[in-house]
Protein backbone atom coordinates (compact mmCIF):
# COMPACT_ATOMS: atom_id res chain seq x y z
CA UNK A 1 0.00 0.00 0.00
CA UNK A 2 1.35 3.67 -1.12
CA UNK A 3 2.95 5.58 1.48
CA UNK A 4 -0.14 7.96 1.39
CA UNK A 5 -2.85 5.80 2.13
CA UNK A 6 -0.54 4.35 5.04
CA UNK A 7 -0.39 7.75 6.66
CA UNK A 8 -3.97 8.36 5.85
CA UNK A 9 -5.88 7.44 8.45
CA UNK A 10 -10.03 7.82 8.21
CA UNK A 11 -10.55 4.62 9.80
CA UNK A 12 -13.67 1.73 9.32
CA UNK A 13 -16.54 4.07 9.66
CA UNK A 14 -16.70 7.55 7.71
CA UNK A 15 -19.99 8.94 8.38
CA UNK A 16 -21.57 11.00 5.80
CA UNK A 17 -23.37 13.86 7.56
CA UNK A 18 -26.67 15.17 7.36
CA UNK A 19 -26.95 18.76 7.05
CA UNK A 20 -29.09 20.36 9.51
CA UNK A 21 -31.82 23.07 8.50
CA UNK A 22 -33.90 25.53 10.91
CA UNK A 23 -37.29 26.08 10.38
CA UNK A 24 -36.87 28.42 7.03
CA UNK A 25 -34.51 25.70 5.99
CA UNK A 26 -31.52 28.02 6.23
CA UNK A 27 -28.33 25.94 7.30
CA UNK A 28 -28.83 25.55 10.90
CA UNK A 29 -24.76 25.64 11.87
CA UNK A 30 -25.31 24.96 16.03
CA UNK A 31 -27.31 22.15 15.07
CA UNK A 32 -24.86 21.08 12.69
CA UNK A 33 -22.23 21.27 15.34
CA UNK A 34 -23.96 19.06 17.64
CA UNK A 35 -24.71 16.45 15.70
CA UNK A 36 -20.82 16.25 14.51
CA UNK A 37 -20.30 15.55 17.76
CA UNK A 38 -22.88 12.88 18.53
CA UNK A 39 -21.59 11.18 15.17
CA UNK A 40 -17.94 10.96 17.21
CA UNK A 41 -19.39 10.29 20.51
CA UNK A 42 -21.48 7.18 19.22
CA UNK A 43 -18.81 5.86 17.17
CA UNK A 44 -17.73 7.31 13.47
CA UNK A 45 -13.96 7.56 12.68
CA UNK A 46 -14.21 10.56 10.45
CA UNK A 47 -16.89 12.48 9.34
CA UNK A 48 -17.75 13.98 5.66
CA UNK A 49 -19.88 17.51 4.90
CA UNK A 50 -21.15 18.59 2.30
CA UNK A 51 -21.72 14.85 0.42
CA UNK A 52 -25.20 13.96 -1.27
CA UNK A 53 -26.28 12.79 2.49
CA UNK A 54 -26.24 16.67 3.23
CA UNK A 55 -27.81 17.76 0.55
CA UNK A 56 -24.94 19.26 -1.74
CA UNK A 57 -27.09 20.31 -4.77
CA UNK A 58 -28.86 22.69 -2.65
CA UNK A 59 -26.50 23.99 -0.55
CA UNK A 60 -24.19 27.37 -1.57
CA UNK A 61 -20.66 27.64 -1.68
CA UNK A 62 -20.71 30.06 1.12
CA UNK A 63 -23.06 27.43 3.22
CA UNK A 64 -20.11 24.23 1.93
CA UNK A 65 -17.65 26.92 3.41
CA UNK A 66 -19.32 27.69 6.63
CA UNK A 67 -20.36 23.97 7.16
CA UNK A 68 -17.09 22.80 7.04
CA UNK A 69 -15.67 25.23 9.37
CA UNK A 70 -18.33 24.58 11.37
CA UNK A 71 -17.81 20.68 11.98
CA UNK A 72 -13.87 21.37 12.12
CA UNK A 73 -14.36 23.61 14.56
CA UNK A 74 -16.28 20.88 16.71
CA UNK A 75 -14.87 18.02 16.02
CA UNK A 76 -11.36 18.13 14.02
CA UNK A 77 -9.20 17.86 16.97
CA UNK A 78 -11.08 14.13 17.52
CA UNK A 79 -11.93 12.95 13.92
CA UNK A 80 -10.80 13.45 10.18
CA UNK A 81 -13.23 16.07 8.38
CA UNK A 82 -13.46 15.54 4.64
CA UNK A 83 -15.19 17.65 2.56
CA UNK A 84 -17.40 16.86 -0.49
CA UNK A 85 -15.77 19.23 -3.30
CA UNK A 86 -16.51 17.13 -6.81
CA UNK A 87 -19.43 17.96 -9.45
CA UNK A 88 -19.78 17.96 -13.23
CA UNK A 89 -17.45 20.80 -13.93
CA UNK A 90 -13.59 20.25 -13.43
CA UNK A 91 -12.99 23.69 -12.77
CA UNK A 92 -15.66 24.37 -10.16
CA UNK A 93 -14.54 21.15 -8.33
CA UNK A 94 -10.68 22.76 -8.30
CA UNK A 95 -11.80 25.72 -7.06
CA UNK A 96 -14.44 23.86 -4.50
CA UNK A 97 -10.97 21.33 -3.75
CA UNK A 98 -8.70 24.60 -2.76
CA UNK A 99 -11.98 26.59 -0.56
CA UNK A 100 -11.91 23.63 1.37
CA UNK A 101 -7.97 23.00 1.46
CA UNK A 102 -7.86 26.91 2.64
CA UNK A 103 -10.48 25.86 5.51
CA UNK A 104 -8.34 22.85 7.02
CA UNK A 105 -10.29 19.83 5.50
CA UNK A 106 -8.59 17.02 6.16
CA UNK A 107 -9.40 15.24 2.84
CA UNK A 108 -11.84 16.05 0.51
CA UNK A 109 -14.27 13.73 -1.87
CA UNK A 110 -15.04 13.78 -5.70
CA UNK A 111 -18.37 12.39 -7.05
CA UNK A 112 -17.94 11.13 -10.84
CA UNK A 113 -19.04 14.16 -12.68
CA UNK A 114 -23.25 13.71 -12.96
CA UNK A 115 -25.68 14.59 -15.78
CA UNK A 116 -22.77 15.23 -18.73
CA UNK A 117 -22.04 11.32 -18.35
CA UNK A 118 -18.06 11.71 -19.30
CA UNK A 119 -16.50 8.95 -20.70
CA UNK A 120 -13.80 6.85 -18.86
CA UNK A 121 -11.05 9.15 -20.47
CA UNK A 122 -12.86 11.90 -19.19
CA UNK A 123 -13.69 11.01 -16.19
CA UNK A 124 -9.74 9.78 -15.18
CA UNK A 125 -8.76 13.23 -16.65
CA UNK A 126 -11.05 14.86 -14.31
CA UNK A 127 -9.96 12.80 -11.28
CA UNK A 128 -6.51 13.59 -12.05
CA UNK A 129 -6.83 17.60 -12.38
CA UNK A 130 -8.82 17.89 -9.14
CA UNK A 131 -6.16 15.75 -7.49
CA UNK A 132 -3.14 17.78 -8.89
CA UNK A 133 -4.48 20.54 -7.52
CA UNK A 134 -4.31 19.82 -3.82
CA UNK A 135 -2.09 18.46 -1.36
CA UNK A 136 -5.31 16.67 0.05
CA UNK A 137 -6.32 13.09 0.40
CA UNK A 138 -8.39 12.66 -2.53
CA UNK A 139 -11.64 10.06 -1.90
CA UNK A 140 -13.24 9.16 -5.42
CA UNK A 141 -16.94 8.40 -5.23
CA UNK A 142 -18.32 6.00 -7.75
CA UNK A 143 -22.38 6.23 -7.34
CA UNK A 144 -23.61 5.10 -11.19
CA UNK A 145 -27.41 5.49 -10.06
CA UNK A 146 -27.26 8.80 -9.29
CA UNK A 147 -24.63 9.89 -11.26
CA UNK A 148 -25.21 8.13 -14.89
CA UNK A 149 -22.18 7.44 -15.05
CA UNK A 150 -20.29 3.96 -13.84
CA UNK A 151 -16.06 4.27 -12.91
CA UNK A 152 -14.77 1.38 -14.79
CA UNK A 153 -12.03 -1.06 -13.01
CA UNK A 154 -9.71 -0.32 -15.46
CA UNK A 155 -10.26 3.47 -15.02
CA UNK A 156 -9.98 3.07 -10.95
CA UNK A 157 -6.68 1.23 -12.17
CA UNK A 158 -5.02 4.51 -13.35
CA UNK A 159 -6.25 6.94 -10.83
CA UNK A 160 -4.84 4.38 -8.20
CA UNK A 161 -1.14 5.25 -9.45
CA UNK A 162 -1.98 9.16 -8.74
CA UNK A 163 -0.35 9.74 -5.29
CA UNK A 164 -2.56 11.88 -3.73
CA UNK A 165 -5.98 9.38 -4.70
CA UNK A 166 -6.08 7.36 -1.48
CA UNK A 167 -9.22 5.67 -1.21
CA UNK A 168 -13.01 4.75 -3.34
CA UNK A 169 -16.07 5.27 -2.26
CA UNK A 170 -17.92 2.17 -4.21
CA UNK A 171 -21.96 2.99 -4.23
CA UNK A 172 -22.35 0.87 -7.41
CA UNK A 173 -25.30 -1.84 -5.59
CA UNK A 174 -22.50 -4.86 -6.55
CA UNK A 175 -20.24 -6.80 -4.62
CA UNK A 176 -18.95 -8.01 -7.79
CA UNK A 177 -18.20 -4.77 -8.95
CA UNK A 178 -16.61 -3.78 -5.65
CA UNK A 179 -14.55 -7.46 -5.97
CA UNK A 180 -13.33 -6.19 -9.53
CA UNK A 181 -12.24 -2.82 -7.71
CA UNK A 182 -10.46 -3.83 -4.83
CA UNK A 183 -8.56 -6.10 -7.32
CA UNK A 184 -8.17 -3.57 -9.68
CA UNK A 185 -5.96 -0.97 -7.07
CA UNK A 186 -4.01 -3.95 -6.18
CA UNK A 187 -3.51 -2.28 -2.38
CA UNK A 188 -2.61 1.06 -3.67
CA UNK A 189 -5.65 2.46 -2.31
CA UNK A 190 -8.77 1.79 0.49
CA UNK A 191 -11.91 0.53 -1.13
CA UNK A 192 -14.96 1.62 1.13
CA UNK A 193 -18.63 0.31 0.94
CA UNK A 194 -20.81 2.98 -0.02
CA UNK A 195 -24.45 1.04 0.54
CA UNK A 196 -24.67 0.10 4.32
CA UNK A 197 -26.15 -3.21 3.14
CA UNK A 198 -23.60 -4.11 1.35
CA UNK A 199 -20.60 -3.08 3.62
CA UNK A 200 -19.78 -7.09 5.17
CA UNK A 201 -20.49 -8.46 1.64
CA UNK A 202 -17.71 -5.96 0.42
CA UNK A 203 -15.77 -6.24 3.74
CA UNK A 204 -15.52 -10.07 2.89
CA UNK A 205 -13.90 -9.26 -0.74
CA UNK A 206 -11.85 -6.81 0.46
CA UNK A 207 -13.36 -3.53 1.05
CA UNK A 208 -11.82 -1.66 4.55
CA UNK A 209 -14.83 -0.01 5.83
CA UNK A 210 -17.81 2.13 4.77
CA UNK A 211 -19.51 5.37 4.38
CA UNK A 212 -22.42 5.31 6.22
CA UNK A 213 -25.33 6.86 6.44
CA UNK A 214 -27.01 4.27 9.34
CA UNK A 215 -24.56 5.22 11.51
CA UNK A 216 -26.46 8.68 12.43
CA UNK A 217 -28.68 6.31 14.64
CA UNK A 218 -27.29 3.06 14.83
CA UNK A 219 -23.25 4.63 14.90
CA UNK A 220 -21.97 1.55 17.57
CA UNK A 221 -23.70 -1.15 15.88
CA UNK A 222 -21.57 -0.20 12.15
CA UNK A 223 -18.34 0.40 14.11
CA UNK A 224 -18.48 -2.56 15.65
CA UNK A 225 -19.91 -4.79 12.41
CA UNK A 226 -17.03 -3.63 10.60
CA UNK A 227 -14.11 -3.76 13.18
CA UNK A 228 -15.82 -7.21 14.13
CA UNK A 229 -15.12 -8.47 10.99
CA UNK A 230 -11.75 -7.35 10.18
CA UNK A 231 -10.36 -8.43 13.44
CA UNK A 232 -11.93 -12.48 11.77
CA UNK A 233 -15.04 -12.39 14.38
CA UNK A 234 -17.32 -12.91 11.00
CA UNK A 235 -20.49 -14.83 13.50
CA UNK A 236 -20.50 -11.43 15.35
CA UNK A 237 -20.67 -8.91 12.04
CA UNK A 238 -23.02 -11.00 10.43
CA UNK A 239 -25.47 -11.35 13.63
CA UNK A 240 -25.11 -7.38 13.35
CA UNK A 241 -25.84 -7.11 9.96
CA UNK A 242 -28.91 -8.98 9.79
CA UNK A 243 -30.01 -7.24 12.89
CA UNK A 244 -29.60 -3.87 11.23
CA UNK A 245 -30.38 -4.55 7.36
CA UNK A 246 -33.99 -3.54 7.88
CA UNK A 247 -32.71 0.03 8.98
CA UNK A 248 -30.29 -0.18 6.22
CA UNK A 249 -33.34 -0.58 3.76
CA UNK A 250 -36.08 1.92 5.62
CA UNK A 251 -33.46 4.50 5.45
CA UNK A 252 -33.34 4.40 1.42
CA UNK A 253 -37.20 3.73 1.30
CA UNK A 254 -37.16 6.88 -0.42
CA UNK A 255 -34.21 9.13 -1.54
CA UNK A 256 -31.76 9.47 0.93
CA UNK A 257 -31.78 11.69 3.24
CA UNK A 258 -35.33 12.41 2.89
CA UNK A 259 -35.89 9.17 5.38
CA UNK A 260 -32.51 9.56 7.17
CA UNK A 261 -33.77 13.14 8.66
CA UNK A 262 -37.68 11.91 9.85
CA UNK A 263 -35.02 9.02 11.57
CA UNK A 264 -33.32 11.53 13.33
CA UNK A 265 -36.31 13.59 14.42
CA UNK A 266 -37.49 10.11 15.81
CA UNK A 267 -34.07 9.73 18.44
CA UNK A 268 -34.53 13.43 19.48
CA UNK A 269 -31.61 14.80 16.95
CA UNK A 270 -33.63 16.89 15.01
CA UNK A 271 -32.05 18.36 11.56
CA UNK A 272 -34.88 19.61 10.32
CA UNK A 273 -36.43 19.05 6.71
CA UNK A 274 -34.92 18.76 3.33
CA UNK A 275 -34.71 21.55 0.94
CA UNK A 276 -36.56 21.14 -2.47
CA UNK A 277 -36.82 19.72 -4.83
CA UNK A 278 -36.83 16.79 -1.78
CA UNK A 279 -39.44 16.79 0.24
CA UNK A 280 -40.57 15.60 4.03
CA UNK A 281 -40.83 12.05 4.30
CA UNK A 282 -44.69 11.08 4.62
CA UNK A 283 -46.42 9.41 7.38
CA UNK A 284 -46.18 5.65 5.74
CA UNK A 285 -42.63 6.21 5.30
CA UNK A 286 -42.09 6.96 8.83
CA UNK A 287 -43.87 4.31 10.30
CA UNK A 288 -41.55 1.65 7.75
CA UNK A 289 -38.77 3.81 9.92
CA UNK A 290 -40.04 3.19 13.16
CA UNK A 291 -40.62 -0.70 12.92
CA UNK A 292 -37.08 -0.92 11.28
CA UNK A 293 -35.55 0.99 13.83
CA UNK A 294 -37.61 -1.12 16.53
CA UNK A 295 -35.76 -4.28 14.92
CA UNK A 296 -32.45 -2.70 14.87
CA UNK A 297 -32.68 -1.77 18.66
CA UNK A 298 -32.74 1.70 18.13
CA UNK A 299 -34.03 3.81 20.82
CA UNK A 300 -37.26 5.81 19.69
CA UNK A 301 -38.01 9.72 21.75
CA UNK A 302 -40.34 11.01 19.74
Amino acid sequence: MGDLVERTEWGRLITAMATPMDASLAVDYAQAARLARHLVDTGSTAILVGGTTGESPTLTDDEKSRLLETVLEAVGDRVPVLAGTGNYCTAESVEATRRAERSGAHGVMLVAPYYNKPPQVGLYRHFRTVAEATSLPVMIYNIPGRTGVNISPETMARLSEVENIVALKEAGGSADQAAEMVRAVRGRMRVYSGDDSLTLPMMAVGAYGVVSVASHVAGRDVRAMVEDFAAGRAAEATATHHRLLPLFRALFVTTNPIPLKAALRLIGLDAGGPRLPLVEATEAEIAVLRRAMDEAGVAVSA
